[in-house]
């Protein structure tokens, strides 16, 4: 074999949802929005002048990070921005899990962290979630090279107390620990309050759920200054220009409009709690979510074989294959009439 096919690096990569094109499609497997985004965001993808594309983007992303400081309170040196919480996600692996020891997360979670950690020759160590699907803080007090996981959990949707987070933060003084707050808004409970009692924490957030923008690719970490500079280093070492410039004027519009965040939340929030009843009623059991998702099971049916009638009737949710959930699908939140949809098929589906 040649020494230049010897010398390529071999990963298994992470695998995303499809992205089926179908017009009569119902897509809910990769947890998007709904619902458009917020309508001054829609004005400037409308109003966006091609001549500006031969500029370069601003590199320190000033204005956006500006207002998401405003947004939630804190300075604009605490605030990193990337091409999505995926690219920020491997910012920070990156830049702070440069340890002998293994980093920690969660056996059932986001499938990309593993993935970063082989890529970029991290140890690590998953610690099972309990019977319940539970993360269990105890299993985090243990030497460590850091710590991540997502909160809500992924893909379960259950969402742990801010108390036990900062339980874990009181155990793990010497290690940067990272909660993964991507499905946050639709009812869990951010740990950004306890950035000022805790140098060691990094929050990370995107505008591709709540905000309806996966299509921009933005995501944000919050964190001590510190931390941010060091981020910025290693970002600035391998892409200057990492956000382009229609997203980041975009994200800034996106930002301001809180009124529109919360409103559209709010009707996820009810869509999704309508849809635990009737899936309840239909005999699904899942845990209680509080992400834009279920994660759902029948006692009486094969989860695989649900994933592919659905997916033969163009209803797209996401299967795993993966030992402990593989009797689970995840089905995202769509719009009410996407949801009933959803519903008639499933009630004919358990008639047969």
């Amino acid at each position: 074999m040649k020494r230049y096919l010897e010398a390529i690096r071999k990963v298994v990569p992470y695998v995303p949802g499809d992205q089926p094109n179908f017009p009569d499609m119902i897509k809910l497997n990769t947890n998007e929005n709904p619902y458009p985004p917020a309508p001054e965001v829609q004005e400037i993808l409308k109003m966006s002048h091609a001549d500006q594309l031969r500029l370069y983007p601003d590199p320190t992303s000033h204005e956006l990070n500006a207002a998401i400081a405003d947004f939630y309170h804190v300075q604009e040196s605490q605030v990193f921005t990337g091409v999505g919480s995926d690219d920020v996600l491997a910012m920070i692996f990156q830049t702070f899990f440069q340890s002998d020891l293994p980093i920690l997360f969660p056996d059932i979670t986001y499938a990309f962290y593993p993935v970063w950690c082989d890529l970029f020759r991290i140890p690590y160590e998953v610690q099972p979630l309990n019977d319940k699907l539970e993360i269990v803080p105890e299993d985090y007090f243990r030497e460590n090279g850091g710590i991540v996981f997502p909160n809500p959990n992924a893909p379960t949707g259950i969402a742990m107390p801010t108390s036990e987070i900062e339980r874990i933060l009181q155990h793990n003084p010497e290690s940067l620990v990272v909660v993964d707050e991507a499905y946050v808004d639709f009812g869990g409970e951010s740990v950004l309050p306890l950035l000022d009692c805790y140098e060691n924490l990094m929050v990370v957030q995107t505008f591709s759920k709540s905000r309806a923008m996966a299509g921009m690719r933005i995501g944000f970490a919050i964190g001590h200054p510190t931390l941010i500079r060091a981020l910025h280093d290693v970002k600035y070492s391998f892409n200057s220009y990492t956000l382009n410039r229609t997203s980041l004027t975009a994200g800034v519009a996106s930002v301001k409009d809180r009124l529109y965040l919360e409103q559209q939340t709010a009707k996820i929030i009810a869509t999704r709690e309508h849809a635990k009843q009737v899936l309840a009623e239909l005999g699904f059991q899942f845990p209680d979510s509080k992400s834009n998702f279920l994660f759902v099971t029948h006692p009486d049916c094969d989860a695989h074989e649900l994933f592919l009638a659905l997916r033969e009737a163009h209803i797209f949710v996401r299967w795993f294959d993966s030992p402990r959930i593989r009797n689970y699908l995840r089905i995202t939140i769509g719009t009410e009439e996407q949801m009933e949809a959803l519903y008639q098929f499933l009630r004919q589906y358990l008639k047969k």
